[in-house]
């Protein structure tokens, strides 16, 4: 868990710098380019963090399938 939260936190950062940077390239408003790198960001890195929960959760699931084996429609872990 730590490092999902250690790895959203740097997302998150690098995302505000970016959405900041095209927004402000696209605008030339520090207002509007800051409202747009905090909404944006806040809302991607909340999908990010289970989004990433969601993958390790299917890693898992696909680990266990690896480790079983179907015998006459049933399945048996070994």
């Amino acid at each position: 868990m730590t490092r999902d939260l250690t790895k959203t936190a740097t997302f998150a950062a690098l995302h505000f710098t970016v959405g900041f940077a095209v927004t402000y390239a696209f605008t030339g408003s520090v207002a509007i380019a800051t409202g747009v790198a905090l909404v944006e960001p806040a809302v991607n890195t909340v999908v990010f963090f289970f989004h990433e929960r969601a993958w390790r959760t299917a890693d898992r699931k696909a680990q266990r399938g690896a480790d079983t084996v179907t015998l006459g429609g049933h399945a048996h872990g070994f």
